[in-house]
Parts: C-alpha cells; structure tokens; sequence
C-alpha cells in the first residue's frame, strides 16, 4: 500500500474532518434539545401533544435517514430554488448548500431516536425522588431541571454514548449530496489518485478514533463528581 499522496491531500482530509465535525455538534446539540421536547410530550396526558411526538418519531424512525435527506435536498431545496424571493433572500446561500439539509436531517433524526430513549430514561426514575422533590418545596420546573431529568441521563449515559456514535457514523451519508465531508475528501481522493482502499483506511481511522474520544468523553462526564445546587 502506498500512503504517499497524504501530502498532497492532507488539506481536504483536515476541511472534511471539520466539516464532520461540524455537523456532529450542531445535530446533536438541537437534536438533544429536541430530543427533551419530544419526550417530555410523549410522557404528556395531552393527547394531542402525546400523539403528535408518537406520530413524530414513528415516521422519522421508520424511514432511512437517507431518504429523509433525499426528500429535503432534492424535494425541498427544489422547490425552494423556483421561488425568486426566496432565491434573492439573505437565506438563500444557506438553502443552497446541502450541508444544512443534512444537519437539520439528523437534528430530526436525533429528535426522534433519542427523544425516545429519554422518555424511557424518565419514566424510569423511581417516583419516590419525585415525590421527595416535590415535598422540599420544588416546582414542577425545577423538579424537572434538578432531578427528574438529571437522574434520567445519568441512567442512560452509557445509551447516549452510543447513540453520539451512530450520529458519528451517520454524517458520512452527507457526501451523498455533494458534502465535502470527511467521505467526501476521501472520495475526492479515490477519484484523483485512483486509490480505493488507502483512502477509506485513512477515513476508518479517523472516525475510530473520533468514536474512541466519544466514548471516553460520556465516561469521563460518569466519573465526575455531581455538585448538589
């Protein structure tokens, strides 16, 4: 094998990495934050909101990320391209790109996956801390923010580890739609050079080690004492 043409490439490699790197942290931060909206609806005695959340993650989960990222490129973002006030907004170099349809693609999926681990996660926590909480004093809000949903993700950290990983993995379906990502620099650097295998050994070992640090963060975040507020 023949490892070489990394000079040459190092470059496009390092811009893919960030890119990646780029849409793990911005789906996982809105997706989580969507993720505790959806579960605290499922949880809901509205039936509307309970029903809505279901109807949300059963479509979003029972349909490949991929055609939800099909669906937003090329059936959105087209029928975003033939408005011309659209087209001459401030938004349109945003909707353009297909980076953004990826991002808000698995900020759904997040929404959806991890907003059901989180209403198993809450259901689990023994109702006798609840009720505790509530007999100190504690409002709703607040028995929600110290201990209902702290207890939850303590519980499910190992669960969330997991899924931060599966997020990692799927950013690499990005290249499908003309994103430069760390596959895509790869590819860039298949078709260039006519290598096939040491290109994508080079992406493995990056998101292995990208899935190591992950992992090691989540346990790391474990072994840290919690202050009581």
């Amino acid at each position: 094998m023949d490892f070489t043409w990394l000079n040459g490439f190092t470059g496009e490699l390092t811009r893919g990495a960030v890119l990646t790197l780029q849409l793990l942290l911005i789906s996982a931060f809105f997706g989580f934050l969507l993720a505790m909206a959806v579960a605290l609806a499922r949880l809901s005695r509205n039936p509307l909101l309970s029903g809505g959340a279901r109807f949300y993650t059963s479509v979003l989960r029972g349909t490949p990320l991929l055609v939800q990222i099909y669906i937003l490129y090329y059936g959105v973002g087209s029928v975003f391209a033939t408005f011309p006030l659209i087209r001459h907004s401030l938004l349109w170099p945003y909707l353009r790109e297909g980076f953004w349809y990826v991002a808000f693609a698995l900020t759904l999926s997040v929404g959806a996956y991890v907003g059901e681990v989180l209403r198993g996660g809450l259901r689990a926590v023994p109702r006798g801390e609840l009720e505790a909480a509530r007999a100190y004093g504690m409002r709703p809000w607040q028995v929600l923010r110290r201990v209902w949903m702290p207890r939850a993700l303590q519980m499910l950290r190992p669960t969330l580890a997991g899924e931060s990983v599966m997020l990692l993995k799927s950013t690499a379906l990005a290249s499908t739609v003309a994103v430069t990502d760390l596959l895509g620099a790869a590819n860039l650097v298949r078709s260039q050079t006519l290598r096939v295998y040491e290109p994508l050994l080079v992406v493995a070992v990056v998101y292995i080690v990208l899935a190591f640090l992950i992992e090691q963060g989540f346990a790391r975040v474990g072994r840290t004492p919690q202050r009581q507020a």
